[in-house]
């Protein structure tokens, strides 16, 4: 079956296929140096958050190229080509500055570290933008070779993809991942979630994922619209949940910090 899928994903994509295939090669090569490396950032080594990117980015182009190949008259080639080069320079600036051993994000120590936080910022909501005019094209065609709960999977998951990473910019206004703490990390596996502090990147990371986990759910093992459309809105709550939970200071783990950010 996973083998089937590469072919087919390869023929639909090959540009995003490819580029895919780059990623998940780096981001293997980002967790290797989190054994060789003892360089921290916000308590956790600096590998980590360019490794993260890198898997990130794998799984949300190889989905996009899935998605997109469904789209009438829809301009893959710009799109595919877009993501290339703004998820790219997100990548190599994060990789760049945990190579320094400094923050990529929320930095704004000098004016040169200002700029590039906000041209990150600025490729992200690019990329976010453009995954919403996929979804939009989405909601406005119609798939009669497709089964209808199926294609309200793919709606349902790119909705909540954009909300939650749009999300992100509680992150900056705050200019930390945490609420009752600054940019507190802890060791837990790669993900790296504060134990002791809201955290804003559980709820992200969910709704973000949402775009491979709801139609993979849909396709596979649900097969029906409302239960589609049943789990969608649970998974929703529960990824709203955590972001409500992070914004009283509370950690996954039933922690509320008794330090105020600033």
């Amino acid at each position: 079956m996973m083998i089937d899928f590469i072919v087919e994903l390869k023929d639909r994509n090959e540009v995003l296929f490819w580029y895919g295939i780059l990623c998940f090669v780096f981001s293997l090569l980002f967790l290797g140096l989190t054994q060789i490396s003892s360089v921290e950032v916000y308590q956790v080594n600096a590998w980590f958050k360019p490794f993260k990117f890198a898997f990130s980015t794998f799984t949300f182009v190889w989905a996009m190229a899935w998605y997109c190949w469904y789209l009438p008259t829809f301009n893959i080639k710009l799109f595919s080509w877009a993501v290339i080069v703004l998820l790219s320079f997100e990548i190599i600036y994060i990789a760049l500055m945990a190579m320094k051993g400094k923050e990529s994000h929320f930095n704004v120590s000098t004016p040169f570290y200002a700029i590039m936080f906000s041209m990150m910022a600025m490729a992200a909501s690019l990329v976010t933008m453009y995954t919403a005019y996929v979804g939009f094209l989405f909601f406005t065609h119609s798939f009669p070779s497709l089964a209808p709960y199926y294609v309200w999977s793919i709606r349902l998951a790119i909705s909540l993809f954009v909300v939650f990473a749009f999300q992100g910019f509680l992150m900056g206004a705050r200019m930390s991942h945490t609420v009752g703490l600054v940019n507190n990390n802890s060791n837990l596996f790669i993900l790296g979630w504060s134990k002791l502090a809201g955290d804003l990147r559980i709820a992200h990371f969910m709704g973000m994922h949402a775009l491979q986990v709801l139609p993979i759910l849909s396709f596979y093992f649900l097969k029906n619209t409302k239960y589609t459309f049943l789990v969608s809105a649970l998974y929703a709550l529960l990824a709203l949940f955590t972001l409500v939970q992070a914004l009283n200071g509370k950690s996954v783990f039933g922690v509320k910090a008794n330090i105020e950010s600033t």
